[in-house]
């Protein structure tokens, strides 16, 4: 199904947003994972490598991850209209472009 176009300008003006707030270290660590840290489990749910724990890792969707820091996006972020982003949902984003090409 096709989404209006307004729906999708939002939809990219919301992560152009989302990513501008990424710290540089979380955009570098999300470009790493990509390359060797994402696994495609099923349609839509990736396992994704942890950075700071090589024991762990996480399962990710298109916009959720099981990590902390998704988890207590909001705590910091609360009433600023952002989406809930980590590293981790990053590397899928650039992990599926990637996959594109």
């Amino acid at each position: 199904m096709n989404r209006p176009f307004n729906t999708l300008l939002k939809d990219f003006l919301t992560s152009m947003q989302n990513y501008k707030l990424m710290s540089a270290n979380t955009i570098k660590k999300a470009k790493a994972l990509a390359k060797d840290g994402v696994v495609k489990i099923d349609e839509d749910l990736y396992q994704v490598k942890s950075t700071s724990d090589t024991s762990k890792s996480y399962f990710v969707t298109s916009n959720t991850c099981e990590c902390e820091g998704f988890k207590n996006f909001y705590k910091f972020h609360h009433g600023k209209g952002l989406t809930a982003n980590c590293s981790h949902l990053e590397a899928v984003k650039i992990f599926k472009k990637m996959k594109e090409n």
